[in-house]
């Protein structure tokens, strides 16, 4: 083998076993979820690739490597920038308490500027007809409803959703036990739509879904396995275009338009915080934004000098 191959090998090792050690101890300091610990690898083994390439060892970075790594996003939106310097922030953050290196190399490097983007939502004669666009003489049909009213009654993340078991759910109560971001619980109120649509599911198509096989999934798919969260999404955009709904949506579509309509009807904004799950006020105030926004236009749509 070439020594330089070698050599390059051995930088990429060492990077990436450093990278797991922060991982794992991020696990075990903050609980995050998956998803959150897979993006931050995503991210930091990016950088260690770049980093065999400049020949450099993740422990000897300088300033001016970061900007130069950083830089390589300028034609992505300032949130990928943002998002890279947060993962090497605290991956530097680790090692310096480590005592793995003298100096934080990240200290003095900004983040860009964000705008405050508003998050994508639906009217509420567009969530109705979302909400319609199933085919429920079919079960799948009734169990993509049961899923599409569940959602918009409860604003769940779309991983809470596609993860829940039957035992999460209390009909009885009218609640859903949700396990959120960090591992923390939180229940959720149904309402009285969701509570039949699942009653009906639950005596219904998930039985014939399951065509007699054992699953705890709440919503599982043919194979009796919890669906993904690809799979839900391809669905909410299929049931768009049924709806004929032209907006360019994102999967938390109804997640939006839970807390936006909550907002619009004068729901009690740390009510949404606890709701949504939100750990900070400050992210849930989005939602006041949305509402004052759509606000201005329907008062320039419908008043005479708007």
């Amino acid at each position: 083998m070439n020594p330089n191959t070698q050599n390059q090998d051995d930088l990429l090792n060492k990077s990436k076993q450093l990278v797991d050690s922060f991982l794992d101890a991020l696990w075990m300091e903050r609980g995050l979820s998956e998803n959150t610990l897979s993006a931050y690898r995503s991210d930091l083994y990016k950088f260690s690739l770049w980093l065999e390439q400049q020949k450099v060892e993740l422990i000897n970075v300088e300033a001016n490597e970061i900007l130069s790594y950083l830089a390589l996003a300028e034609s992505k939106s300032a949130r990928t920038v943002a998002r890279r310097l947060s993962s090497l922030r605290r991956l530097y953050e680790y090692l310096l308490r480590e005592d793995l290196i003298k100096h934080n190399p990240v200290s003095n490097v900004d983040a860009p500027r964000l705008g405050r983007s508003l998050p994508k939502s639906l009217t509420e004669s567009e969530v109705e007809a979302l909400l319609d666009a199933p085919d429920i003489e079919d079960m799948l049909g009734i169990r993509d409803r049961c899923m599409l009213e569940l959602l918009y009654a409860t604003g769940l993340r779309v991983s809470e959703l596609v993860s829940l078991t039957v035992q999460q759910v209390n009909l009885r109560q009218g609640v859903v036990r949700v396990t959120g971001k960090g591992n923390k619980e939180r229940l959720v109120p149904l309402g009285e739509e969701a509570s039949l649509w699942i009653e009906k599911y639950l005596s219904s198509s998930r039985n014939e879904i399951l065509n007699n096989k054992m699953s705890d999934a709440l919503f599982p798919s043919k194979r009796s396995k919890a669906m993904t969260r690809q799979t839900f999404w391809y669905m909410i955009k299929r049931y768009a275009v049924v709806a004929g709904i032209n907006k360019t949506l994102s999967p938390h579509v109804l997640r939006h338009a839970f807390a936006t309509h909550l907002i619009n009807h004068g729901a009690d904004l740390r009510v949404v915080q606890m709701l949504l799950g939100h750990s900070d006020i400050s992210t849930t105030q989005i939602y006041t934004h949305v509402a004052r926004e759509r606000l201005k236009d329907l008062h320039g749509e419908h008043h005479p000098r708007g």
